[in-house]
């Protein structure tokens, strides 16, 4: 039964890393790797020393951090709240509903962000005439391009992210809320006190998971949602391997670039299981 997925993980995630070493010849499409000029860190110097490098750093971790913020606990709190739902016919319809913009093509779902947000779209008409703003195009407006990327990232995906800690919460020993009950604990003590610290560890495993991820901002949707106006804050370094590498033909320079970001992320990671377990007591490894 292992076979399968050791397969996969061979085949589409080890073997992919000989591709890595890209990043440290001068590389030409059609010649063997190793029959190309060796340039060692070179590409790595001049990512550093480009102008470009500190305002994708910057909105890649501004958008990565903020998402975080505000989208990891999305998913805790609408599995929290199904949970306290009595009517199961209700439960089930409430997450019918917020699982389906996660099967929701990208493409789709960004132009439908693009037609509620345009100048015309039922969220900008909705707040004209309230006064809140003036009838114009939110993703013409620098300072509304990450509202809406996380808004609507949680949107995507919170009713499918809480699948996980539903069935967490669905691990609980019942005889934690009825001992609670008996000591004259409330619904919102039995959260505190029960239901919070039962589903701890797989909050830890899953914000771990996240973090290893910190630096990984999809450049789809990036580059569905961005526009000249928005250039400046919506720039990320998925964007921008994507442009230098598959538009400007300069492999060794967006592996070099993709490489850098996946070492941070292992940084990250490595840094923050170590931080995890000394705090708590628990990581990945």
């Amino acid at each position: 039964m292992l076979l399968p997925v050791l397969a996969f993980y061979l085949l589409f995630c080890y073997k992919p890393m000989y591709g890595a070493l890209i990043a440290f010849f001068d590389f030409t499409p059609g010649i063997p790797l190793f029959d190309n000029k060796f340039i060692g860190a070179r590409n790595f110097l001049d990512f550093f020393a480009n102008r470009t490098f500190s305002r994708v750093m910057r909105n890649t971790l501004t958008i990565s951090l903020a998402t975080i913020a505000c989208g990891f606990p999305a998913p805790i709190a609408l599995a929290l709240l199904l949970n306290e739902l009595r009517s199961r016919r209700y439960s089930r319809v409430v997450q019918t509903v917020s699982y389906m913009p996660h099967f929701i093509s990208l493409v789709v779902i960004c132009g439908m962000i693009r037609d509620f947000t345009g100048s015309h779209g039922v969220i900008v008409q909705a707040l004209a005439s309230l006064g809140l703003m003036e009838p114009v195009a939110m993703l013409s407006k620098s300072r509304m391009f990450l509202p809406i990327y996380v808004i609507s990232d949680i949107w995507q995906g919170v009713g499918y992210g809480s699948i996980i800690y539903l069935a967490a919460l669905t691990g609980i020993d019942q005889e934690q809320y009825e001992a609670a009950t008996i000591d004259g604990a409330g619904r919102w003590k039995q959260l505190l006190h029960v239901t919070l610290p039962g589903i701890a560890p797989t909050v830890m495993t899953m914000l771990l998971l996240r973090l290893g991820r910190v630096m990984n901002v999809g450049f789809e949707k990036i580059i569905l949602l961005y526009n000249a106006q928005t250039y400046e804050v919506a720039d990320v370094i998925s964007s921008y391997v994507y442009r230098v590498g598959l538009q400007q033909f300069d492999y060794s320079y967006s592996t070099a670039v993709g490489l850098f970001n996946s070492a941070i992320n292992l940084i990250v990671l490595v840094l923050a299981n170590a931080a995890s377990k000394k705090t708590t007591g628990s990581g990945l490894w």
